[in-house]
Order: C-alpha cells, then structure tokens, then sequence
C-alpha cells in the first residue's frame, strides 16, 4: 500500500442493499499529491458510485459492503460525522454532474458561494466577499458584484456549472472530485475551466479526481487513466500509454466510437421549410423593486432562420449567447417579444388552430435531464405521458410503444420501465429525455445539448437513431 498517496482506494466493494447485487467489484487505485488521475467508462459503470464514496456520499440505496479507502492517511469509512463533515468541502471538494440540482434555487449565489468560507474559514465577510468576487472573475462570469444578488435559475446552464466550480475552488481543497463538470459548458469554456482545475492544482499542490466520458479531454490533462466497465477497473496506466497502447477490449471500444465526420446530406433547398423564423425578437423583463428597476435583458436580437425536411442544424455559440432561448421559443416554451414564426409554410402562433398540434410535431430534449423529468413517476409512466395524446392507442399499443423506445436508446425495457429517475445515471437519464422527445415520431426536435451527457459508445447510438428517423 503507498502510504504517501492522498487518496488510497482499496478493494472497494459497494452493493444495492435490498439485493446485495455488487455495483462496484474490487475497485482499487490511488491518487497521488498534485496529480491528476481520470476515470472513464460507459453510463452506468460505476465512476461516480466510485467518487462519492470516497467522500460517503453513496446514494441510500447503496452500501458499502468492503474495502477501505485511506485520505491523507485517515480511514474515511470510519470517520465520525463531525469528522466527515470537517473534511468535505474544506479538504475534499466535489463537483456534480447536474449544477441545478447541486445550486439552491431558493439562495442567491453570494449567499451559496458564502456559505462554505463561511463554516470552514476565520475571513470576515468584507474578506470572503472579495475572494468571492475574484473567483467569479476568474472563471469568466461577467458582471460578477451583480452576479452575487441573482439566483441559479437566472444563468444558463454552462454559467451554472461554473458557478459550482467556483464554489468548489474557494476552498482550495487538497482533493478535487469533478464529476463531469464540463458537461454543460461550451468548448472555449471548457477549456478555460479545465485550464483553471489544472493552474489550481500546480498552485496549491491539489488533486484532482476528473469523471468523464470525453476521452479526448482526459487524454489531455489527466497523468494517469483509470477505464471502468461494469463497476471494474479493466485498465488502469500512464494516459499517454493507454491511448496510444489500449490493451483491453473495451478500452478499445471507447477509443474507436469517437465520433468522425460524414458526409454532408443534400437538402431539397426548394422545398418549404419545416420550420421558418422571421426576425425574432425575445426580452427578458428586468426585476421590479420599490424604488428602482432593472432594465432588462434582449437575449435575441431578430433572429432570421429556415430548417428544411432531413436537415440537421447546428447552432452554436458561447454559455448564455441565446441558443436555448431560441431552441424554447422555437418550441413554443418561451414567448417571443415580436418577429414571425411558421410551420411547413402556415404562420404560428400561440392563438392559432394550428398551435396544438405544432406543439405535438415539434419536441425538446432538455439540457438538464434530472429537472426535466418528474421524480415520483417511473420511466414507463413518463414515457406514457408523452404518448398520452396519440388517438387511437390503447393500453397495450402504448406499452409495446414504451418498449420499442427504450431499446431504442439501449435501456432494455424489463430492466428500466419501471425504475425512477433516480435511479438512473446521469447519461441513462439524458436517454429517458430524448426517447420520450422522440415517442411522437415528430416532424421537428429542438435538442438542447442533447448528447452532452453520454458516453461516446452511447452517443454515437444516438446520433445514428437521430439520423435513422430522418430517414423514416
């Protein structure tokens, strides 16, 4: 055993309690002061089971059934609840998968950001005010004195990740265990945060423990490589030894889904558009208050754009440039300001005889899949809900529906129909989204970072799926 790693994992075993039925098999490995070690597999291999038990943090459902695991030579599946609470966030620091689950929607972010200097420091609160301010800075918010008054439903989901990473870094732990945590951001984003994790950890000699499915990401900044399947590790070794040499199977599998280019479609550019945006315009009204009042936001500034039969369109641009405003206006969630919108060639509008059932042919898959599925129905019951409307299908008709969506996306249906969303890893989630965006055979799909979440093997299946009903 190295006694002089940070982080010693060793034979860890944790199990479903109900069934005893191992999620995690005789994981072990060590992080070492300073370094950086990824963990990568599919959805559902157990990285992030992994990750939470090393700060006990397993969901209830879960236990831990062997194994030790060693922080800074303290054996952390003994500790008191004091001691455990002394050590997270101050020591160890985590950064979740979904930050709007993670945020209080019901705090501002000053008072979240606060909090943790506030348990685990001696600053006053003119000193964490201004470390806070900084760190905001830093990681690229703008407008940060403003920022600390606001709430997480205010920003976007990449400024929201960033927040957390925030919260996170103001502690300056010794351990950093990022759970995807530049799933929700944009690529030049992504980088700067990923850059900032790795300055931090050359600065104050912090580790980080870095879950992901983007094998090119842990390629980069990661010393060594851990790959998980099926709550083992298969391999484990020097990144750059494991890229270039994989010698499992499924390491190889990983590295062969990453995605390559086709080629491009021909579009009927003569035909009428599925969709036809016309000059639109959305704000967003400022806050009231007794004695003044916010000026408001134009988040989009008279967009004008046409999508075709079988066209796949990609629009992308920085956290908070407008793209998911313009995906839920499109999608009717959000109310335009003014501008024209029209559905294979009639104009829409939310008075319009042809709203319902534009509403019907036009589907979303959301960039949050946790909030956007209701956790006290199960998958069959959420999926059942979007088919709901269908006319002439009953009950039967309905489930054999429910069973050919759910292979579609890879969750066999005798395994996860009747399941909660809880229960499911973040990337099973984001598959439960897009099956039941696709339920309807729409016309039209808005996706909001709809493969953002997966895995490569997994999203490529998905991808393929997109295109395989273009075809239909």
């Amino acid at each position: 055993m190295n006694h002089t790693s940070l982080l010693d994992v060793s034979s860890l075993q944790l199990e479903v309690r109900q069934s005893a039925k191992p999620v995690v098999e005789n994981v072990t490995f060590t992080v070492d002061r300073g370094e950086i070690v990824g963990i990568v597999g599919e959805s559902g291999s157990g990285k992030s089971l992994t990750a939470r038990a090393v700060m006990r943090l397993e969901p209830p459902a879960i236990r831990r059934a062997a194994g030790r695991i060693l922080f800074d030579g303290q054996d952390v599946t003994t500790m008191s609840g004091k001691a455990l609470r002394q050590m997270r966030g101050a020591k160890v620091g985590m950064v979740f998968q979904e930050p709007m689950t993670s945020l209080n929607p019901s705090m501002t972010i000053g008072r979240q950001l606060d909090e943790g200097l506030a348990l685990h420091s001696k600053l006053s609160a003119a000193q964490r005010r201004e470390l806070t301010l900084k760190m905001l800075t830093r990681i690229g918010i703008q407008n940060a004195e403003k920022s600390l008054t606001v709430y997480p439903h205010h920003f976007s989901g990449g400024m929201r990740q960033r927040i957390m990473l925030a919260a996170v870094m103001l502690m300056r732990p010794a351990l950093l265990i990022a759970d995807e945590p530049t799933t929700a951001l944009d690529a030049i984003v992504q980088r700067d945060v990923l850059e900032l994790m790795v300055e931090l950890t050359r600065e104050q000699g912090t580790a980080v423990l870095l879950i992901s499915h983007d094998l090119p990401m842990v390629a980069r900044y990661t010393n060594r490589i851990i790959v998980m399947e099926h709550g083992r590790i298969v391999e484990q070794g020097v990144t750059a030894d494991v890229i270039a040499r994989p010698e499992h199977p499924y390491t190889r599998k990983l590295l062969s889904s990453l995605p390559i280019r086709g080629p491009a479609r021909d579009i009927d550019r003569k035909a009428i558009p599925v969709v036809q945006a016309r000059d639109m315009v959305v704000d967003y009204p400022g806050r009231g208050g007794l004695f003044s009042k916010d000026a408001g936001v134009r988040a989009l500034h008279g967009i004008d754009l046409e999508i075709h039969p079988r066209e796949v369109l990609a629009l992308v641009g920085g956290s908070g440039s407008g793209k998911t405003t313009l995906g839920w206006t499109i999608a009717g969630l959000l109310k335009k300001t003014s501008g024209q919108l029209a559905f294979s060639g009639e104009p829409i509008q939310r008075s319009s005889p042809g709203w319902r059932q534009y509403r019907h042919e036009c589907q979303m898959v959301f960039q949050d899949p946790y909030s956007s599925l209701d956790p006290r129905m199960t998958i069959r019951q959420l999926l059942a809900e979007s088919l709901r409307t269908v006319p002439q299908m009953d009950d039967r008709a309905r489930n054999r529906r429910i069973d050919e969506i759910l292979d579609e996306v890879g969750l066999p249906a005798q395994e996860y129909a009747e399941r909660f969303p809880h229960a499911l890893s973040g990337g099973q989630r984001q598959r439960i989204a897009i099956g039941r965006a696709l339920s309807r055979r729409p016309k039209f799909v808005v996706a909001d970072e709809p493969v953002s979440a997966l895995d490569v093997t997994v999203r490529a299946q998905i991808l393929k799926l997109f295109s395989d009903l273009q075809q239909h």
